[in-house]
């Protein structure tokens, strides 16, 4: 069986796509919306741009590596980790939102400081200080797990985990230095991406 979602039939292909079509027109409306403004301070040091270079080369190398890697085919049972992959997109999507929703006018595509900002420490926040990385790497993997390869997924995680630890990096820095010690003291208390883990 070839190892993309496709050859289970057109079922697959139309959940496969339209999946991923919500979550690419999601994401790029976000992308154009949520940007700083005018009058917020920008300290992304580049880091947008890292983010949007390694995760399409993540998606990249995500579809090949399923079509020149059959061997690192997943041969689990391919419906179950199929439609699991596609079930962890759509709670990746939502989570995102959710979060980006709760943080509001203070979520940026790009890192930001905005005049009033504060420490938001409610819905997912109280526990992890960058839900919306979160969802994304839980779509992520549900992506790998759709295309069934392992190697696509190995090749998305590692992108997209390089490109958002060096903006964490940056953000709790900018947030730090804008915010000072009760940002630090809320980093003391929560974890970065995985609740009472990581």
């Amino acid at each position: 069986m070839h190892p993309l979602p496709f050859s289970g039939g057109p079922l697959y292909a139309i959940t496969f796509w339209l999946t991923y079509a919500l979550w690419f027109v999601l994401e790029l409306n976000a992308c154009r919306t949520k940007r700083s403004s005018a009058t917020s301070e920008k300290r992304d040091r580049g880091s947008l741009i890292v983010i949007l270079f390694l995760f399409w080369i993540g998606i990249s190398l995500g579809f090949s590596l399923s079509y020149l890697l059959p061997q690192a085919t997943i041969l689990w049972n391919r419906k179950l980790v199929f439609f699991t992959g596609i079930s962890l997109m759509l709670a990746g999507i939502i989570f995102r939102r959710y979060a980006m929703s709760v943080l509001g006018r203070f979520f940026t595509f790009d890192v930001a400081i905005h005049s009033g900002q504060t420490v938001i420490e409610i819905g997912p926040y109280r526990y992890i200080r960058h839900p919306s990385y979160t969802g994304a790497l839980v779509t992520l993997i549900g992506l790998g797990l759709a295309l069934g390869n392992w190697a696509a997924l190995i090749a998305l995680l590692v992108c997209t985990g390089i490109a958002y630890n060096y903006r964490i990096v940056i953000e709790e820095a900018a947030l730090v230095a804008a915010l000072g010690e009760p940002y630090k003291d809320y980093m003391r208390r929560t974890r970065r991406l995985i609740p009472f883990l990581f």
